[in-house]
């Protein structure tokens, strides 16, 4: 029973491990949040922080990891590592692990990192939670994993006292990115048995994303949700994005209708946004949208429903009809800008 279960011996795995996604030695900036939460989390029960990285070409990788102050980075360099590659990516993670003992091992959820992480944690015989909202560590580095379950209507608080290493996936933009620090640690090469490195996978060709924004990196948003009523009601939404210069995105509803791209969609089936603006519209604010945009530096939402779930996350709130309030906003800042403009244009030469 797990009463009887011989316990752990905790003092054995020490400092938490980060595995740093790179792409033509430009690491993936979900990584470099996990470092500053690793320090976070690493300072509250003392513990070291660990990076590895795999690739064909790392110096200039591990040297800009040593900036962040991580303590000890692992670098495994070899041309099998120049795609990612399932097989060899996880043997190398395996064998940091069993090098290291981490008592914690992060790692992002992008494409890449939500392949690699369920195999090598099976590989070392411990448990995995995805998609980690939030991240806490008591005494002795057990980790308090947070996540949405039940399609975002409860938040599962999930410990693994007796397990090491403790492995979660995270998001990008739940956490802040670290930290430049003077204090530099050191890197050591790893290299593997030839016979880890093989894979039955080739990679024949890779295709970039298109060019354009997308709404994880959108300083300002407009997201819309089912309250917009109408498809062709979207057009109005999308000029006070452009407006203000910023991304249109939407609820999951929206997406299920075959109103809008998925990739528009905010929330723990889509994307996770951290802008310092953004601006609600008619969405009611469920769990499952809410987990994918409260990082936002200004949220503000509108509502018909002042019972909405929105307006407690929101930083303002505003009670009323979208379809009265956003065309007097459209019209408000046609006018500042023109105002704008007018002055500009009365200025004497010479004059800012």
């Amino acid at each position: 029973t797990a009463d009887n279960r011989e316990l752990i011996d905790k003092s054995r795995w020490k400092g938490i491990l980060v595995y740093v996604e790179q792409h033509g030695n430009h690491i993936h900036p979900v990584s470099l949040e996990m470092v500053g939460k690793a320090h976070e989390l690493g300072a509250k029960c003392g513990q070291p922080v660990f990076a590895m990285v795999a690739g064909d070409a790392l110096t200039l990788v591990t040297g800009e990891l040593l900036t962040y102050g991580i303590d000890r980075v692992l670098a495994y360099e070899d041309p099998a590592f120049a795609d990612f590659r399932i097989e060899p990516y996880t043997a190398a993670l395996e064998d940091a692990i069993g090098h290291l003992q981490p008592a914690v091992v992060l790692v992002g959820g992008t494409n890449n990192g939500r392949t690699l992480a369920p195999r090598t944690a099976a590989r070392v015989h411990t448990g995995l939670t995805a998609d980690c909202t939030v991240l806490d560590i008591q005494q002795q580095a057990d980790l308090d994993q947070i996540r949405p379950a039940f399609g975002g209507n409860i938040m599962a608080h999930i410990r693994t006292p007796n397990h090491r290493p403790q492995f979660a996936t995270v998001r990008y933009k739940i956490f802040d990115t670290a930290c430049k620090s003077d204090k530099r640690g050191t890197v050591e090469s790893r290299t593997l048995p030839p016979e880890k490195l093989v894979s039955a996978i080739r990679v024949l060709s890779q295709i970039p994303k298109g060019a354009g924004i997308f709404i994880e990196d959108a300083q300002v948003i407009v997201a819309i949700g089912k309250g917009i009523g109408k498809e062709s009601a979207i057009g109005l939404f999308e000029r006070l994005a452009v407006a203000l210069g910023g991304q249109i995105a939407c609820t999951r509803p929206l997406v299920e209708n075959g109103w809008m791209d998925p990739r528009k969609q905010i929330g723990l089936s889509g994307r996770t946004v951290k802008p310092k603006l953004i601006i609600t519209c008619g969405v009611s604010g469920s769990v499952q949208f809410s987990a994918g945009m409260k990082s936002s530096d200004r949220i503000i939402a509108i509502n018909t429903d002042t019972d909405a779930p929105i307006f407690k996350t929101a930083h303002i709130g505003i009670v009323g009809d979208i379809f009265d309030i956003v065309p007097a906003l459209l019209e408000r800042i046609a006018s500042d800008s023109q105002r704008v403009a007018t002055s500009a244009n009365a200025s004497p030469m010479g004059r800012s």
